[in-house]
């Protein structure tokens, strides 16, 4: 962790792990909401 951080205030190295975080969950949450499309879609090409 000190080397990724290392020349950063702990106070900006803390907002940048909580963005980090943050960013990552909404990653998750684009691939759950595109791998949901896809299934309706394919679901609707079924018919």
């Amino acid at each position: 962790m000190r080397l990724k951080y290392g020349g950063m205030a702990a106070d900006l190295a803390k907002q940048l792990r909580a963005l980090e975080k943050e960013n990552a969950r909404l990653k998750k949450l684009v691939a759950d909401q595109a791998l949901d499309m896809e299934f309706l879609k394919e679901a609707a090409n079924a018919n």
